[in-house]
């Protein structure tokens, strides 16, 4: 599809770099010509520089023989007005803003056809929503859902002195006492698409298809069950720290939040009361122990500085905080981050990326199309849901006698209210959804692209 991205930031940025990868034509406009030139350089992309809220730069984006555009530029008022442009000079597109300030959220709900928006999204938003899903399970340093919340692929270290640590793939049932299916592991920075013979190590990484009924079940076999998150210190109190207090709050958690500006903590103490919000720096290590940092269950790391927030991490990590969440927008050196001891780890412009990548794949309405895609594996591997239809290749045929490509593994298949985690005989009809895990060697667009 011919897609315009109107702002080429961190989320602007990812983004190219996703819809190149599956296969779309993409046009970049921004004001910055240094941020465009560099881009031009580094992805294959027509750009534009101008406001892409005026109708001169989008007729340079050719707006008119777009399908999509995307407003992500950092001003929301900007992007409000760029998708309101944009789809009175082309009735057929559609319009995705990411709007961040919660003071817009009631007129948007009530004027979404009028400011021309098929989608708004909020990154903030969405990174508080899965920092409260690390936090129910808080063994896992991942969580992605599929089937409808039926089944989930959760990631797990294996530390020294684990169960898990020496056992072989095909010996895992007699461990778990649950079906799971490792549908990925990272090892030293390389992901491995394993079979039953992978023999897991100590400081391995895997990540683990299971029915989300079967959760709770999983971690306390493996005797990985870590105490129950219920003080939860925020370091940090930007939009993501207000989402998630409200929810954890909502959750009856006891919530602290640390910082430093004195307006921001005035407004989060007035409009969060349950909530103990404590003025203070807390990259300081005396300042966050004497408030308390070796009785939480949980610390989330969320200052807007990537570094402060791992030096945090490590440093919680050190004092033995069972659970730690990082903030990270810059993923481009996953290998030392698999290295350090940060915890889970979540990136807002990523999570944002995903879910306009998501929509983009339900435009296309193509044969056995992607339902779902999660990047796993430090972003090197992805967990795709597809719907199986008539056209689908191999219907009703063992998985053992499947012709799939190197590098893929269906780690699930979901039938009616049924889920089943595969062995090699089982096989997909009209009307499963299949959840398959793949390296990133080939753009997947269609459940057919897994066949050799």
């Amino acid at each position: 599809m011919k897609i315009i991205i109107a702002g080429d930031g961190k989320v602007g940025l990812a983004l190219t770099r996703q819809l190149l990868h599956e296969g779309h034509e993409v046009t970049i406009v921004d004001s910055n010509p240094v941020v465009l030139q560099a881009n031009m350089y580094q992805y294959d992309v027509m750009a534009v520089q101008g406001n892409a809220a005026t109708m001169e730069a989008l007729r340079q984006a050719q707006v008119e023989k777009a399908d999509l555009l995307i407003a992500a530029t950092s001003a929301d008022e900007i992007n409000l007005l760029c998708c309101l442009t944009a789809k009175k000079m082309n009735s057929r597109l559609h319009t995705i803003a990411r709007v961040r300030n919660p003071d817009y959220t009631e007129q948007l709900f009530f004027m979404r056809e009028e400011l021309g928006l098929s989608m708004t999204i909020n990154p903030e938003l969405s990174a508080a929503r899965e920092i409260f899903h690390l936090l129910q399970f808080p063994s896992f340093l991942h969580r992605d859902s599929f089937a409808k919340g039926r089944v989930e692929i959760v990631g797990l270290r294996v530390d020294e002195g684990s169960r898990l640590e020496g056992v072989a793939l095909h010996q895992l049932y007699k461990i778990a006492q649950v079906k799971v299916l490792v549908c990925a592991a990272l090892r030293a920075g390389q992901v491995v698409i394993p079979d039953g013979s992978f023999e897991l190590k100590k400081d391995d990484r895997i990540f683990v298809t299971a029915r989300a009924v079967n959760l709770a079940q999983l971690i306390k076999n493996l005797g990985i069950t870590k105490q129950k998150v219920r003080r939860v210190m925020l370091v940090g109190g930007g939009h993501i720290s207000f989402y998630l207090a409200q929810r954890l709050l909502d959750a009856h958690l006891s919530v602290k939040i640390i910082e430093q500006n004195p307006s921001r903590a005035r407004f989060l103490a007035e409009n969060l009361p349950g909530a103990a919000v404590v003025l203070g720096d807390g990259s300081s290590q005396s300042f966050l122990e004497s408030e308390g940092l070796g009785e939480a269950d949980a610390l989330v790391s969320l200052t807007g500085i990537d570094e402060e927030n791992i030096v945090l991490s490590m440093y919680a990590h050190s004092q033995g905080v069972p659970k730690v969440v990082t903030k990270v927008n810059r993923l481009e050196y996953n290998r030392m981050f698999e290295a350090l001891d940060i915890g889970s780890i979540v990136s807002p412009k990523d999570l944002c990326s995903a879910l306009i990548a998501r929509y983009v794949r339900g435009m296309q309405n193509k044969t056995g199309k992607i339902l779902a895609l999660h990047l796993i594996a430090e972003g090197n591997a992805a967990a795709m849901e597809f719907r199986v239809d008539e056209h689908t290749h191999h219907r009703g045929v063992p998985l053992k006698d499947v012709p799939l490509r190197r590098g893929v593994l269906i780690s699930c298949i979901s039938r009616g209210a049924d889920t089943i985690i595969p062995d090699g005989t089982s096989s997909f009809e009209v009307g499963d959804t299949v959840v398959a895990v793949s390296t990133l060697d080939a753009p997947v667009m269609q459940l057919n692209d897994l066949f050799v």
